[in-house]
Protein backbone atom coordinates (compact mmCIF):
# COMPACT_ATOMS: atom_id res chain seq x y z
CA UNK A 1 0.00 0.00 0.00
CA UNK A 2 2.76 2.38 -0.99
CA UNK A 3 2.94 4.80 -3.88
CA UNK A 4 5.40 4.19 -6.69
CA UNK A 5 8.65 6.05 -6.20
CA UNK A 6 11.18 7.04 -8.78
CA UNK A 7 14.63 8.49 -8.28
CA UNK A 8 15.53 11.82 -9.81
CA UNK A 9 19.10 13.02 -9.56
CA UNK A 10 20.36 16.57 -9.59
CA UNK A 11 23.02 17.84 -11.91
CA UNK A 12 26.34 16.04 -11.95
CA UNK A 13 29.28 17.96 -10.48
CA UNK A 14 31.62 19.78 -12.77
CA UNK A 15 35.19 18.52 -12.93
CA UNK A 16 36.75 19.15 -9.54
CA UNK A 17 33.61 20.87 -8.24
CA UNK A 18 33.31 21.39 -4.50
CA UNK A 19 30.58 19.21 -2.95
CA UNK A 20 28.75 22.10 -1.32
CA UNK A 21 28.88 24.12 -4.55
CA UNK A 22 27.21 21.21 -6.31
CA UNK A 23 24.53 20.97 -3.62
CA UNK A 24 23.80 24.68 -3.74
CA UNK A 25 23.56 24.57 -7.54
CA UNK A 26 20.98 21.78 -7.25
CA UNK A 27 18.95 24.19 -5.11
CA UNK A 28 19.21 27.03 -7.59
CA UNK A 29 21.93 28.95 -5.75
CA UNK A 30 24.79 29.85 -8.06
CA UNK A 31 25.95 33.17 -6.60
CA UNK A 32 27.96 32.86 -3.34
CA UNK A 33 26.43 36.17 -2.22
CA UNK A 34 23.07 34.39 -1.88
CA UNK A 35 24.61 32.36 0.94
CA UNK A 36 25.46 35.41 3.03
CA UNK A 37 23.27 35.06 6.15
CA UNK A 38 24.30 38.27 7.88
CA UNK A 39 21.44 40.39 9.25
CA UNK A 40 22.40 43.23 6.92
CA UNK A 41 21.13 41.06 4.05
CA UNK A 42 17.66 40.73 5.55
CA UNK A 43 14.79 42.31 3.60
CA UNK A 44 14.39 45.80 5.13
CA UNK A 45 11.76 46.15 7.82
CA UNK A 46 10.00 48.99 6.04
CA UNK A 47 9.34 46.84 2.98
CA UNK A 48 6.48 44.99 4.69
CA UNK A 49 3.08 46.37 3.78
CA UNK A 50 0.91 47.87 6.52
CA UNK A 51 3.86 48.26 8.86
CA UNK A 52 3.51 52.05 9.31
CA UNK A 53 -0.14 51.83 10.29
CA UNK A 54 0.58 48.95 12.64
CA UNK A 55 3.45 50.67 14.43
CA UNK A 56 1.44 53.89 14.77
CA UNK A 57 -1.29 51.88 16.49
CA UNK A 58 1.24 50.23 18.79
CA UNK A 59 2.98 53.51 19.58
CA UNK A 60 -0.36 54.98 20.59
CA UNK A 61 -1.03 51.99 22.84
CA UNK A 62 2.36 52.34 24.56
CA UNK A 63 2.25 56.10 25.02
CA UNK A 64 -1.27 55.94 26.51
CA UNK A 65 -0.53 52.90 28.70
CA UNK A 66 -3.30 50.91 27.10
CA UNK A 67 -3.96 47.27 27.90
CA UNK A 68 -2.70 44.97 25.14
CA UNK A 69 -3.76 41.37 24.64
CA UNK A 70 -1.89 39.07 22.24
CA UNK A 71 -4.10 36.32 20.77
CA UNK A 72 -2.00 33.49 19.39
CA UNK A 73 -2.35 30.11 17.75
CA UNK A 74 -1.93 26.68 19.35
CA UNK A 75 1.07 25.47 17.31
CA UNK A 76 4.81 26.13 17.57
CA UNK A 77 4.64 29.12 15.23
CA UNK A 78 1.83 30.60 17.30
CA UNK A 79 3.64 29.93 20.57
CA UNK A 80 6.90 31.50 19.45
CA UNK A 81 4.99 34.44 17.93
CA UNK A 82 3.16 35.01 21.20
CA UNK A 83 6.30 34.77 23.31
CA UNK A 84 8.19 37.10 20.98
CA UNK A 85 5.44 39.72 21.03
CA UNK A 86 5.28 39.70 24.83
CA UNK A 87 9.05 39.81 25.32
CA UNK A 88 9.46 42.65 22.80
CA UNK A 89 6.54 44.77 24.05
CA UNK A 90 7.58 44.41 27.68
CA UNK A 91 11.16 45.35 26.78
CA UNK A 92 9.84 48.47 25.02
CA UNK A 93 7.87 49.62 28.06
CA UNK A 94 4.36 48.22 27.59
CA UNK A 95 2.68 48.68 30.95
CA UNK A 96 0.04 45.97 30.65
CA UNK A 97 0.47 43.20 28.08
CA UNK A 98 -0.87 39.66 28.35
CA UNK A 99 -1.74 36.77 26.03
CA UNK A 100 -4.60 34.41 25.28
CA UNK A 101 -4.41 31.26 23.19
CA UNK A 102 -7.60 29.42 22.22
CA UNK A 103 -7.81 25.85 23.43
CA UNK A 104 -8.23 23.95 20.16
CA UNK A 105 -10.71 21.51 21.73
CA UNK A 106 -13.06 24.22 23.02
CA UNK A 107 -12.79 27.19 20.66
CA UNK A 108 -10.95 26.11 17.54
CA UNK A 109 -8.61 28.27 15.51
CA UNK A 110 -8.22 32.03 15.41
CA UNK A 111 -9.92 35.12 16.79
CA UNK A 112 -13.48 33.86 17.00
CA UNK A 113 -16.37 35.74 18.60
CA UNK A 114 -16.23 33.17 21.42
CA UNK A 115 -12.57 34.02 22.12
CA UNK A 116 -13.40 37.72 22.01
CA UNK A 117 -15.99 37.09 24.73
CA UNK A 118 -13.30 35.40 26.86
CA UNK A 119 -10.87 38.23 26.10
CA UNK A 120 -13.41 40.80 27.21
CA UNK A 121 -12.98 39.65 30.81
CA UNK A 122 -9.49 41.14 30.65
CA UNK A 123 -10.79 44.42 29.18
CA UNK A 124 -8.05 44.94 26.57
CA UNK A 125 -7.87 48.17 24.63
CA UNK A 126 -5.94 46.55 21.79
CA UNK A 127 -5.87 42.96 20.54
CA UNK A 128 -2.88 41.82 18.49
CA UNK A 129 -3.34 38.56 16.61
CA UNK A 130 -0.20 36.58 15.84
CA UNK A 131 -0.12 33.72 13.33
CA UNK A 132 -3.88 34.08 12.84
CA UNK A 133 -6.59 36.64 12.21
CA UNK A 134 -6.62 37.07 8.45
CA UNK A 135 -9.80 34.96 8.18
CA UNK A 136 -11.35 36.15 11.46
CA UNK A 137 -13.99 38.46 10.00
CA UNK A 138 -16.59 37.73 12.68
CA UNK A 139 -14.07 37.81 15.51
CA UNK A 140 -12.63 41.17 14.52
CA UNK A 141 -16.13 42.58 14.15
CA UNK A 142 -17.03 41.26 17.60
CA UNK A 143 -13.93 42.83 19.14
CA UNK A 144 -14.55 46.21 17.57
CA UNK A 145 -18.17 45.99 18.63
CA UNK A 146 -16.92 45.77 22.21
CA UNK A 147 -14.71 48.84 21.73
CA UNK A 148 -11.43 46.97 21.24
CA UNK A 149 -8.95 47.93 18.55
CA UNK A 150 -7.45 45.06 16.52
CA UNK A 151 -4.07 44.65 14.85
CA UNK A 152 -3.90 41.52 12.69
CA UNK A 153 -0.47 40.01 12.04
CA UNK A 154 -0.60 36.81 10.04
CA UNK A 155 0.99 34.96 7.15
CA UNK A 156 -1.85 32.69 6.06
CA UNK A 157 -3.48 33.22 2.69
CA UNK A 158 -6.37 35.71 2.82
CA UNK A 159 -9.87 35.00 1.62
CA UNK A 160 -11.98 37.13 -0.69
CA UNK A 161 -12.72 39.54 2.18
CA UNK A 162 -10.40 40.98 4.79
CA UNK A 163 -11.30 41.59 8.44
CA UNK A 164 -12.19 45.16 9.35
CA UNK A 165 -9.18 45.64 11.65
CA UNK A 166 -7.43 48.93 12.43
CA UNK A 167 -4.29 47.53 10.81
CA UNK A 168 -3.27 44.33 9.00
CA UNK A 169 0.27 43.08 8.38
CA UNK A 170 0.50 40.02 6.17
CA UNK A 171 3.08 39.57 3.37
CA UNK A 172 0.57 37.42 1.47
CA UNK A 173 -1.98 40.17 0.93
CA UNK A 174 -2.59 40.65 -2.77
CA UNK A 175 -1.05 44.12 -2.93
CA UNK A 176 1.80 43.63 -0.45
CA UNK A 177 5.19 44.39 -2.04
CA UNK A 178 7.23 42.35 0.45
CA UNK A 179 9.44 39.99 -1.60
CA UNK A 180 9.57 37.14 0.94
CA UNK A 181 6.09 35.62 0.95
CA UNK A 182 7.32 32.67 3.01
CA UNK A 183 7.59 34.50 6.34
CA UNK A 184 6.16 32.46 9.20
CA UNK A 185 3.86 34.11 11.71
CA UNK A 186 6.81 34.60 14.05
CA UNK A 187 8.73 36.29 11.25
CA UNK A 188 5.86 38.71 10.67
CA UNK A 189 5.61 39.77 14.31
CA UNK A 190 9.41 40.06 14.51
CA UNK A 191 9.31 42.55 11.63
CA UNK A 192 6.49 44.48 13.32
CA UNK A 193 8.41 44.68 16.59
CA UNK A 194 11.60 45.75 14.78
CA UNK A 195 9.68 48.51 13.00
CA UNK A 196 8.11 49.59 16.29
CA UNK A 197 11.51 49.84 17.93
CA UNK A 198 12.76 52.03 15.07
CA UNK A 199 9.69 54.26 15.36
CA UNK A 200 10.09 54.63 19.12
CA UNK A 201 13.79 55.35 18.74
CA UNK A 202 13.01 58.18 16.30
CA UNK A 203 10.51 59.61 18.81
CA UNK A 204 13.10 59.56 21.62
CA UNK A 205 10.86 57.16 23.53
CA UNK A 206 13.58 55.13 25.23
CA UNK A 207 15.39 58.19 26.55
CA UNK A 208 12.18 59.81 27.81
CA UNK A 209 11.13 56.67 29.66
CA UNK A 210 14.63 55.76 30.83
CA UNK A 211 14.36 52.39 29.10
CA UNK A 212 17.42 50.77 27.51
CA UNK A 213 16.79 50.24 23.82
CA UNK A 214 16.19 46.49 23.46
CA UNK A 215 18.33 44.31 21.22
CA UNK A 216 15.69 42.45 19.25
CA UNK A 217 18.38 40.19 17.88
CA UNK A 218 18.05 38.39 21.20
CA UNK A 219 14.64 37.15 19.99
CA UNK A 220 15.95 35.48 16.85
CA UNK A 221 16.11 32.11 18.60
CA UNK A 222 12.30 32.27 18.79
CA UNK A 223 12.12 33.28 15.13
CA UNK A 224 14.31 30.36 14.09
CA UNK A 225 12.31 27.84 16.09
CA UNK A 226 8.90 29.01 14.87
CA UNK A 227 10.03 29.30 11.25
CA UNK A 228 11.50 25.79 11.08
CA UNK A 229 8.68 24.18 13.08
CA UNK A 230 6.03 25.71 10.80
CA UNK A 231 7.74 24.15 7.77
CA UNK A 232 7.58 27.32 5.68
CA UNK A 233 9.96 27.48 2.71
CA UNK A 234 13.46 28.56 3.66
CA UNK A 235 13.90 31.25 1.04
CA UNK A 236 16.90 33.51 1.41
CA UNK A 237 15.28 35.80 3.95
CA UNK A 238 14.07 32.94 6.11
CA UNK A 239 17.50 31.28 5.93
CA UNK A 240 18.99 34.50 7.31
CA UNK A 241 16.50 34.58 10.19
CA UNK A 242 17.00 30.90 10.98
CA UNK A 243 20.80 30.99 10.75
CA UNK A 244 20.98 34.03 13.01
CA UNK A 245 18.79 32.29 15.58
CA UNK A 246 20.88 29.13 15.40
CA UNK A 247 24.04 31.15 15.97
CA UNK A 248 22.58 32.56 19.17
CA UNK A 249 21.71 29.08 20.37
CA UNK A 250 25.19 27.77 19.60
CA UNK A 251 26.69 30.71 21.46
CA UNK A 252 24.67 29.86 24.59
CA UNK A 253 22.41 32.92 24.18
CA UNK A 254 19.07 31.16 23.68
CA UNK A 255 16.12 31.76 25.95
CA UNK A 256 16.08 29.42 28.99
CA UNK A 257 12.99 27.68 27.59
CA UNK A 258 14.68 26.81 24.31
CA UNK A 259 17.80 25.63 26.13
CA UNK A 260 15.59 23.44 28.31
CA UNK A 261 13.74 21.99 25.32
CA UNK A 262 17.07 21.14 23.67
CA UNK A 263 18.18 19.49 26.90
CA UNK A 264 15.13 17.23 27.30
CA UNK A 265 15.43 16.33 23.61
CA UNK A 266 19.05 15.24 24.12
CA UNK A 267 20.46 17.91 21.80
CA UNK A 268 23.58 19.94 22.52
CA UNK A 269 23.06 23.70 21.95
CA UNK A 270 26.59 24.21 20.64
CA UNK A 271 25.88 21.77 17.77
CA UNK A 272 22.24 22.62 17.07
CA UNK A 273 21.08 22.72 13.44
CA UNK A 274 17.71 23.42 11.85
CA UNK A 275 16.79 19.73 11.80
CA UNK A 276 17.03 19.66 15.60
CA UNK A 277 14.41 22.41 15.77
CA UNK A 278 12.15 20.65 13.29
CA UNK A 279 12.37 17.10 14.62
CA UNK A 280 13.21 17.48 18.31
CA UNK A 281 12.26 20.88 19.75
CA UNK A 282 9.26 21.74 17.57
CA UNK A 283 7.31 18.50 18.24
CA UNK A 284 7.72 18.92 22.01
CA UNK A 285 6.43 22.47 21.84
CA UNK A 286 3.58 21.45 19.54
CA UNK A 287 2.61 18.66 21.93
CA UNK A 288 1.18 21.22 24.35
CA UNK A 289 -1.34 22.48 21.81
CA UNK A 290 -2.10 18.99 20.50
CA UNK A 291 -2.60 17.19 23.80
CA UNK A 292 -3.36 19.83 26.42
CA UNK A 293 -2.98 23.63 26.41
CA UNK A 294 -0.41 25.64 24.45
CA UNK A 295 -0.10 27.99 27.42
CA UNK A 296 2.34 25.41 28.83
CA UNK A 297 4.60 25.89 25.81
CA UNK A 298 4.30 29.67 25.86
CA UNK A 299 5.14 29.80 29.56
CA UNK A 300 8.22 27.69 28.84
CA UNK A 301 9.35 30.18 26.19
CA UNK A 302 8.63 33.13 28.49
CA UNK A 303 10.39 31.66 31.52
CA UNK A 304 13.52 33.53 32.61
CA UNK A 305 14.31 31.15 35.46
CA UNK A 306 16.19 28.08 34.12
CA UNK A 307 14.72 25.73 36.72
CA UNK A 308 11.15 26.73 35.89
CA UNK A 309 11.94 26.46 32.17
CA UNK A 310 13.29 22.93 32.66
CA UNK A 311 10.25 21.85 34.65
CA UNK A 312 7.94 23.09 31.89
CA UNK A 313 10.14 21.50 29.20
CA UNK A 314 9.91 18.15 31.00
CA UNK A 315 6.12 18.49 31.03
CA UNK A 316 6.22 19.13 27.29
CA UNK A 317 8.45 16.08 26.83
CA UNK A 318 5.90 13.94 28.69
CA UNK A 319 3.09 15.30 26.53
CA UNK A 320 5.11 14.49 23.43
CA UNK A 321 5.49 10.89 24.57
CA UNK A 322 1.73 10.70 25.00
CA UNK A 323 1.29 12.23 21.55
CA UNK A 324 3.55 9.60 19.98
CA UNK A 325 1.56 6.76 21.54
CA UNK A 326 -1.75 8.21 20.35
CA UNK A 327 -0.29 8.88 16.91
CA UNK A 328 0.98 5.30 16.51
CA UNK A 329 -2.45 3.90 17.33
CA UNK A 330 -4.22 6.34 15.01
CA UNK A 331 -1.79 5.64 12.19
CA UNK A 332 -2.49 1.90 12.41
CA UNK A 333 -6.22 2.63 12.36
CA UNK A 334 -5.76 4.96 9.38
CA UNK A 335 -3.95 2.27 7.41
CA UNK A 336 -6.73 -0.21 8.23
CA UNK A 337 -9.31 2.37 7.15
CA UNK A 338 -7.41 2.95 3.92
CA UNK A 339 -7.30 -0.78 3.24
CA UNK A 340 -11.05 -1.07 3.77
CA UNK A 341 -11.67 1.90 1.48
CA UNK A 342 -9.55 0.34 -1.26
CA UNK A 343 -11.32 -3.00 -0.91
CA UNK A 344 -14.75 -1.34 -1.09
CA UNK A 345 -13.81 0.55 -4.25
CA UNK A 346 -11.73 -2.20 -5.85
CA UNK A 347 -8.67 0.03 -5.85
CA UNK A 348 -5.06 -1.08 -6.14
CA UNK A 349 -1.71 0.54 -5.38
CA UNK A 350 -2.05 3.71 -3.32
CA UNK A 351 -5.73 4.02 -4.22
CA UNK A 352 -7.83 7.01 -5.31
CA UNK A 353 -6.63 10.56 -5.93
CA UNK A 354 -7.65 12.43 -2.77
CA UNK A 355 -8.16 10.46 0.43
CA UNK A 356 -10.38 11.25 3.43
CA UNK A 357 -9.99 9.15 6.57
CA UNK A 358 -12.09 9.27 9.74
CA UNK A 359 -12.49 7.31 12.95
CA UNK A 360 -14.87 8.59 15.65
CA UNK A 361 -12.34 8.15 18.48
CA UNK A 362 -9.46 9.97 16.79
CA UNK A 363 -7.76 12.75 18.75
CA UNK A 364 -8.27 16.23 17.27
CA UNK A 365 -4.77 17.31 18.16
CA UNK A 366 -3.04 14.51 16.24
CA UNK A 367 -5.00 14.26 12.97
CA UNK A 368 -2.58 16.61 11.21
CA UNK A 369 0.36 14.33 11.95
CA UNK A 370 -1.60 11.26 10.87
CA UNK A 371 -2.61 12.95 7.60
CA UNK A 372 1.04 13.80 6.99
CA UNK A 373 2.24 10.24 7.69
CA UNK A 374 -0.34 8.65 5.40
CA UNK A 375 0.35 11.27 2.72
CA UNK A 376 4.04 10.36 2.84
CA UNK A 377 3.21 6.67 2.54
CA UNK A 378 0.75 6.79 -0.37
CA UNK A 379 1.77 10.11 -1.98
CA UNK A 380 -1.79 11.36 -2.25
CA UNK A 381 -3.48 14.43 -0.73
CA UNK A 382 -4.92 13.23 2.57
CA UNK A 383 -7.45 14.71 5.01
CA UNK A 384 -7.80 13.10 8.43
CA UNK A 385 -10.96 13.94 10.38
CA UNK A 386 -11.88 13.79 14.05
CA UNK A 387 -15.18 14.24 15.88
CA UNK A 388 -15.46 17.85 17.07
CA UNK A 389 -18.80 17.39 18.85
CA UNK A 390 -22.16 19.00 18.09
CA UNK A 391 -22.42 17.04 14.87
CA UNK A 392 -19.26 18.57 13.42
CA UNK A 393 -16.01 17.06 12.13
CA UNK A 394 -12.65 18.79 12.06
CA UNK A 395 -10.25 17.89 9.32
CA UNK A 396 -6.54 18.42 8.81
CA UNK A 397 -5.30 18.24 5.23
CA UNK A 398 -1.83 17.58 3.85
CA UNK A 399 -1.01 17.85 0.17
CA UNK A 400 1.65 16.88 -2.35
CA UNK A 401 3.67 19.07 -4.75
CA UNK A 402 1.47 20.07 -7.65
CA UNK A 403 -1.78 20.48 -5.70
CA UNK A 404 -2.59 23.66 -3.75
CA UNK A 405 -4.77 22.26 -0.97
CA UNK A 406 -6.32 25.54 0.16
CA UNK A 407 -7.30 26.41 -3.42
CA UNK A 408 -8.74 22.91 -3.76
CA UNK A 409 -10.93 23.45 -0.70
CA UNK A 410 -11.92 26.88 -2.01
CA UNK A 411 -13.03 25.30 -5.28
CA UNK A 412 -15.12 22.74 -3.38
CA UNK A 413 -16.73 25.46 -1.26
CA UNK A 414 -17.55 27.45 -4.40
CA UNK A 415 -19.01 24.58 -6.43
CA UNK A 416 -20.78 22.86 -3.49
CA UNK A 417 -22.11 25.65 -1.23
CA UNK A 418 -22.68 24.54 2.34
CA UNK A 419 -20.62 21.35 2.06
CA UNK A 420 -17.69 22.87 3.99
CA UNK A 421 -18.46 24.93 7.09
CA UNK A 422 -15.12 26.75 7.10
CA UNK A 423 -11.55 26.26 5.92
CA UNK A 424 -8.18 27.95 5.67
CA UNK A 425 -4.51 27.24 5.24
CA UNK A 426 -1.59 27.10 2.82
CA UNK A 427 -0.59 25.32 -0.36
CA UNK A 428 0.54 22.18 1.45
CA UNK A 429 -1.55 22.16 4.64
CA UNK A 430 -5.04 23.28 5.56
CA UNK A 431 -7.79 22.82 8.11
CA UNK A 432 -11.53 22.58 7.66
CA UNK A 433 -14.82 21.81 9.38
CA UNK A 434 -17.96 20.14 8.06
CA UNK A 435 -21.11 18.46 9.29
CA UNK A 436 -20.61 14.82 10.20
CA UNK A 437 -23.55 13.81 8.00
CA UNK A 438 -21.79 15.34 4.99
CA UNK A 439 -18.59 13.32 5.36
CA UNK A 440 -19.31 10.72 2.67
CA UNK A 441 -20.46 13.41 0.23
CA UNK A 442 -17.34 15.44 0.93
CA UNK A 443 -15.08 12.41 0.52
CA UNK A 444 -16.45 11.80 -2.96
CA UNK A 445 -16.28 15.48 -3.98
CA UNK A 446 -12.74 15.80 -2.63
CA UNK A 447 -11.54 12.81 -4.64
CA UNK A 448 -13.26 14.09 -7.79
CA UNK A 449 -11.84 17.61 -7.36
CA UNK A 450 -8.30 16.36 -6.77
CA UNK A 451 -8.66 14.10 -9.81
CA UNK A 452 -9.62 17.17 -11.86
CA UNK A 453 -6.84 19.41 -10.55
CA UNK A 454 -3.85 17.14 -10.18
CA UNK A 455 -1.53 15.96 -12.93
CA UNK A 456 -1.30 12.14 -12.84
CA UNK A 457 2.48 12.44 -12.86
CA UNK A 458 2.29 14.27 -9.54
CA UNK A 459 0.83 11.16 -7.93
CA UNK A 460 4.07 9.31 -8.50
CA UNK A 461 6.46 9.98 -5.65
CA UNK A 462 9.76 11.48 -6.77
CA UNK A 463 12.84 11.13 -4.61
CA UNK A 464 15.21 13.95 -5.47
CA UNK A 465 18.81 12.89 -4.93
CA UNK A 466 21.98 14.93 -5.09
CA UNK A 467 23.63 11.88 -6.64
CA UNK A 468 26.23 9.49 -5.29
CA UNK A 469 29.09 10.12 -2.92
CA UNK A 470 32.48 8.60 -3.64
CA UNK A 471 34.02 6.31 -0.99
CA UNK A 472 36.47 9.02 0.09
CA UNK A 473 33.53 11.40 0.74
CA UNK A 474 31.81 9.10 3.26
CA UNK A 475 33.63 10.70 6.15
CA UNK A 476 32.97 12.61 9.34
CA UNK A 477 34.60 15.66 7.72
CA UNK A 478 31.99 15.59 4.93
CA UNK A 479 29.16 15.12 7.42
CA UNK A 480 30.30 18.09 9.49
CA UNK A 481 30.63 20.24 6.35
CA UNK A 482 27.05 19.36 5.41
CA UNK A 483 25.78 20.29 8.89
CA UNK A 484 27.53 23.65 8.64
CA UNK A 485 26.35 24.24 5.06
CA UNK A 486 22.73 24.92 5.98
CA UNK A 487 20.35 25.91 7.31
CA UNK A 488 18.49 23.22 5.39
CA UNK A 489 14.73 22.84 5.44
CA UNK A 490 11.53 23.17 3.43
CA UNK A 491 12.30 24.51 -0.05
CA UNK A 492 16.04 24.22 0.62
CA UNK A 493 16.21 20.51 1.43
CA UNK A 494 18.90 18.80 3.40
CA UNK A 495 21.24 16.94 1.01
CA UNK A 496 20.09 13.45 0.05
CA UNK A 497 22.45 11.07 -1.72
CA UNK A 498 21.98 7.64 -3.26
CA UNK A 499 24.13 4.68 -4.24
CA UNK A 500 24.74 0.94 -4.08
CA UNK A 501 26.14 -0.52 -0.87
CA UNK A 502 27.15 -3.90 0.49
CA UNK A 503 25.33 -4.87 3.68
CA UNK A 504 27.89 -6.38 6.05
CA UNK A 505 25.61 -6.51 9.08
CA UNK A 506 22.04 -5.67 10.06
CA UNK A 507 20.55 -5.58 13.54
CA UNK A 508 16.99 -4.72 14.52
CA UNK A 509 16.48 -2.21 17.33
CA UNK A 510 13.19 -2.29 19.27
CA UNK A 511 11.72 -4.22 16.35
CA UNK A 512 11.33 -0.99 14.35
CA UNK A 513 14.75 0.37 13.39
CA UNK A 514 17.62 -1.30 11.55
CA UNK A 515 21.25 -0.67 12.52
CA UNK A 516 23.56 -1.36 9.56
CA UNK A 517 27.22 -1.72 8.71
CA UNK A 518 27.67 -0.70 5.07
CA UNK A 519 30.53 -0.54 2.60
CA UNK A 520 30.79 1.15 -0.77
CA UNK A 521 31.31 -1.39 -3.58
CA UNK A 522 34.45 0.49 -4.65
CA UNK A 523 36.00 0.10 -1.21
CA UNK A 524 36.69 2.60 1.52
CA UNK A 525 35.85 2.51 5.21
CA UNK A 526 32.89 0.64 6.66
CA UNK A 527 30.13 3.13 7.58
CA UNK A 528 27.39 2.74 10.17
CA UNK A 529 23.84 3.26 8.92
CA UNK A 530 20.42 3.53 10.54
CA UNK A 531 16.98 3.06 8.98
CA UNK A 532 14.24 4.36 11.28
CA UNK A 533 10.75 2.81 11.26
CA UNK A 534 11.95 0.34 8.65
CA UNK A 535 9.74 -2.00 6.64
CA UNK A 536 10.92 -5.58 7.33
CA UNK A 537 9.99 -6.57 3.79
CA UNK A 538 12.72 -4.27 2.48
CA UNK A 539 15.39 -5.79 4.74
CA UNK A 540 15.14 -9.58 4.32
CA UNK A 541 17.95 -11.77 5.56
CA UNK A 542 20.32 -12.62 2.74
CA UNK A 543 19.92 -9.33 0.90
CA UNK A 544 23.55 -8.31 0.93
CA UNK A 545 23.46 -5.48 -1.62
CA UNK A 546 21.07 -2.52 -1.61
CA UNK A 547 20.47 0.73 -3.42
CA UNK A 548 19.86 3.41 -0.80
CA UNK A 549 18.85 7.05 -0.63
CA UNK A 550 20.43 8.50 2.50
CA UNK A 551 21.52 11.55 4.43
CA UNK A 552 25.05 11.79 5.75
CA UNK A 553 25.23 13.00 9.33
CA UNK A 554 27.48 12.93 12.35
CA UNK A 555 26.28 10.87 15.30
CA UNK A 556 27.36 11.98 18.77
CA UNK A 557 27.57 9.33 21.48
CA UNK A 558 29.26 9.84 24.84
CA UNK A 559 31.08 12.88 23.57
CA UNK A 560 32.47 11.20 20.45
CA UNK A 561 31.28 11.95 16.91
CA UNK A 562 31.23 9.46 14.07
CA UNK A 563 29.85 9.48 10.54
CA UNK A 564 26.43 7.90 10.05
CA UNK A 565 24.22 7.24 7.04
CA UNK A 566 20.54 7.88 7.79
CA UNK A 567 18.62 5.72 5.31
CA UNK A 568 15.50 7.38 3.91
CA UNK A 569 14.57 4.97 1.09
CA UNK A 570 15.48 1.49 -0.14
CA UNK A 571 15.09 0.62 -3.82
Amino acid sequence: MKAARRLQRGRAPAEGADLLARLYANRGVLDPAELDCSLSRMVPVGALGGIDRATALLEQALTRDRRILVVGDFDADGATSTALALRALRAMGAAAVDYLVPNRFEYGYGLTPEIVAVAADRAPDLIITVDNGISSLDGVAAARGRGMQVLVTDHHLPGARLPDAEAIVNPNLADDPFPSKALAGVGVIFYVMAALRARLRDRGWFGLRGIPEPNLGSLLDLVALGTVADVVPLDRNNRILVEQGLRRMRAGQAAPGIRALLQVAGRHPERVVAADLGFAVGPRLNAAGRMDDMAIGIECLLADDPDRALTLAQTLDDLNRDRREVEAQMQDQALDSLTRLMDERGLTGAGGHGLCLYEPEWHQGVIGIVASRIKDRVHRPVIAFADAGNGQLKGSARSIPGLHIRDTLDAIASTHPGLVSKFGGHAMAAGLSLSADRFEAFRQVFDETVRRFVDPADLEGVICSDGPLAPHELTLETAEALRAGGPWGQGFPEPLFDGEFEVLERRWLKGRHVRLRLRHPEGGEVVTGIAFNADPAQWPEGRDRVHLAYRLDSNEYRGLCSVQMVVEHVF
